[in-house]
């Protein structure tokens, strides 16, 4: 836990010793340095090259309208922020980049570092913050209330299944009724360990997808209302974790060795797994996939005594404060927030979209699958569970969940050990 401390410590003051080498300019005064807009090439960072084909024809879009060329650069999850970090300390930032709820306070807690949009926004003609969701937009906010990203997309969790083995064991598909206590028998059933074939996968990275929102359903709560406590001593939190501790003893899952080193969609991919709990922001990766599309559909999350909670999240477009087109760069992000670039990504199958009333378009572009599960998930959806530094008690909670998950601790010790950690680290925030 220290070094989690040091390391988090040494990361604030690179930052700011990045951000003193830039100057004292406010991040909202940043002009292009280009002269003539139709001379700058943005560069624009994300991870998910899942998302890349149809952002492209979107920037397409853009440079035909702008005269202003956009090269993307999908730098993966696991090195993105490595990757941000490192440019933002040799002051060489991407124009335009995704930012997460994750890291955002870590960011915005510098005046130089993301170019503040509030006075842009306020004068554009495209953008009006009321058409977004009210938790995207303040997620994106810094304390004063300024405006450093524009909702790119929403999203939600559901199930995929595999209906070829419902089929095979005579089990009636999942709908919008079932139970967390449904989905452990079902997945009891579906298991066949001398077929390689088990009911489902879980594991710590998968929290916003799986267990997140079982602790939610069950009424529990990952953090307090007010980010000053843990949620893991939560006796309702606990007896969530204690559902998926029992789905593991069951046997319904591969060997942790194995679901450790294997994405859950790939082995559902594989026909390893009869069911998954994946985000919609990979459906672009899953629609991909032959086996996936001739075997399987989306079902809702199944209900807990607290209703059926998917966790809901979204990414903001952000620009560099110090950036060489940070014009260009607002116009780019401009474009992008707009009812016409959300419709498409929607329409593209990109993502769902963050502007509220398109994402119709987005269950169409994969009619082969139901992707109004998603949408129904909207319906009841729990908000992302987050505090200024998220980051330094979530990789602590990664580390403390593989104890739970691969049997080496019971599930409710690690809760109640976690939620002493955690309480320590948001103690510090405050």
């Amino acid at each position: 836990m220290k070094l989690k401390k040091v390391l988090a410590v040494a990361m604030a003051a690179m930052m700011t010793l990045s951000v003193a080498a830039c100057g004292s300019k406010s991040s909202d005064e940043g002009k292009s340095k280009s002269g003539d807009s139709k001379d700058a090439k943005l560069t624009v960072a994300i991870w998910d090259s899942n998302q890349e084909a149809g952002l492209k024809e979107i920037m397409n879009d853009f440079t035909e309208e702008t005269g202003v060329e956009v090269d993307i650069q999908v730098t993966p999850w696991s090195d993105y922020w490595t990757m941000l970090e490192a440019a933002t300390q040799g002051g060489d930032m991407p124009d335009v980049f995704w930012m997460h709820s994750d890291q955002i306070s870590t960011y915005a807690a510098y005046d130089d570092i993301l170019l503040n949009l509030s006075d842009k926004i306020e004068k554009s003609d495209k953008i009006d913050l009321e058409n977004y969701p009210e938790n995207l937009v303040s997620i994106y906010q810094n304390e004063d209330g300024d405006q450093l990203a524009v909702p790119k997309d929403i999203d939600t969790c559901a199930v995929w299944y595999n209906k070829k083995m419902f089929d095979e064991a005579g089990i009636a598909y999942p709908t919008a009724d079932w139970t967390w206590e449904d989905f452990r028998e079902i997945a009891k059933k579906l298991t066949n360990p001398e077929k390689n074939q088990y009911g489902t996968a879980l594991k710590p990275g998968t929290y916003q997808e799986s267990w997140y929102s079982t602790i939610y359903a069950y009424g529990g709560e990952v953090i307090s209302e007010d980010k000053t406590k843990s949620g893991f001593d939560n006796p309702k939190t606990i007896e969530a974790m204690q559902l998926i501790e029992n789905i593991i003893k069951d046997g319904s899952m591969p060997e942790y060795s194995v679901v450790a080193e294997n994405n859950t969609e790939e082995l559902m991919m594989a026909g390893t797994v009869a069911m998954t709990f994946q985000g919609s922001w990979m459906i672009p990766d899953l629609a991909s996939s032959e086996y996936i599309k001739e075997n399987c559909d989306i079902a809702p999350l199944p209900k807990g005594p607290n209703g059926t909670k998917s966790i809901s999240n979204g990414l903001g477009w952000a620009a560099s404060a110090q950036g060489e087109h940070t014009e260009e760069a607002w116009k780019l992000i401009e474009y992008l927030g707009s009812k016409e670039a959300q419709q498409k990504q929607a329409e593209l199958g990109v993502t769902m979209a963050a502007y509220k009333g398109v994402s119709d378009a987005w269950k169409e572009s994969h009619p082969e699958f139901n992707m109004q599960a998603y949408l129904d998930m909207l319906e009841d959806a729990q908000a992302y569970p987050s505090s200024k530094n998220t980051q330094v008690w979530y990789q602590v909670l990664m580390e403390r969940m593989v104890d739970g998950f691969s049997g080496a601790k019971p599930m409710d010790q690690v809760c109640k050990d976690f939620a002493v950690e955690m309480n320590q680290f948001l103690a510090e925030e405050q």
